[in-house]
């Protein structure tokens, strides 16, 4: 088992995994922090459903905040945001209205204010919650900063699967795909993306039982599972799996 996996994450954690893969948008912005992460964390929010069908919502984005003000940040601290995605019943995305998108960017606009980057806000927030019994993940400290939105997942039982993918992202070092930004987060406390793909292939592989569901106690244990095999660096069996799982299926879906 500890081949397999170890081959297929050499296997699929390559640069051409963004190809198709939203983190393509890690690449969207090369200089500034704040917009790397910021666009970072729109499409991982976004990226569920086909990817035929958010990849070009997640582009719309982007490029109409590049259009308009030059890059991501810009657009949402200056708030002409409100003017290019003007609140209205009118759905955006799947069941997101634009009401639900301009909350969302509200939100995301309010931290960078605070902060200079998304990085930064959370940093601190994280270390101040060092002091709690238990500390909270830092996947919940990024829901519970988006307290309106509904685009943000929440939930101390919930996978929270797209913050944990926006996490990866964002924490792994020496990945041709992950940027590893916050190099002040550990690797080790990283949750594995559990997505159906994961899901599927973790089951199939007998590394979840066949009735296990797409729940926090679901990532803990994968995770733990996989700690033996990437010590200090359990995520990385995110691509292991959820790569065999997109070439096993016809579909193109992240959930």
């Amino acid at each position: 088992m500890k081949k397999l996996l170890v081959s297929l994450a050499n296997k699929y954690e390559t640069a051409s995994f963004c190809d198709e893969d939203p983190s393509q948008f890690l690449g969207w912005y090369k200089k500034s922090t704040a917009d790397i992460e910021t666009a970072s964390f729109i499409a991982a929010m976004l990226a569920f459903g086909s990817r035929t069908q958010f990849i070009p919502k997640i582009k719309q984005i982007l490029e109409e905040a590049d259009k308009s003000s030059g890059c991501i940040s810009a657009w949402l601290k200056s708030g002409a945001y409100k003017k290019d995605f003007p609140k209205g019943s009118k759905k955006f995305y799947r069941f997101y209205s634009y009401d639900d998108m301009q909350i969302f960017f509200d939100e995301l606009a309010a931290i960078l204010t605070t902060s200079k980057t998304m990085g930064e806000f959370f940093k601190t927030r994280w270390q101040e919650s060092k002091t709690k019994e238990p500390a909270p993940h830092l996947a919940d400290i990024i829901g519970q900063s988006f307290p309106k939105s509904s685009i943000v997942p929440k939930g101390r039982s919930s996978a929270n699967k797209r913050i944990h993918m926006f996490l990866r992202w964002m924490v792994r070092q020496n990945s041709p795909v992950d940027l590893g930004l916050w190099k002040w987060y550990p690797a080790a406390d990283l949750l594995i993306p559990l997505d159906v793909h994961v899901m599927q292939e973790a089951q199939k592989l007998g590394l979840l039982p066949p009735n296990a569901t797409a729940s926090r106690k679901t990532a803990i244990e994968l995770t733990k599972k996989m700690e033996e095999i990437f010590p200090d660096d359990p995520a990385r069996a995110d691509f292991a799996l959820f790569g065999l799982g997109v070439d096993s299926s016809p579909k193109t879906t992240l959930s």
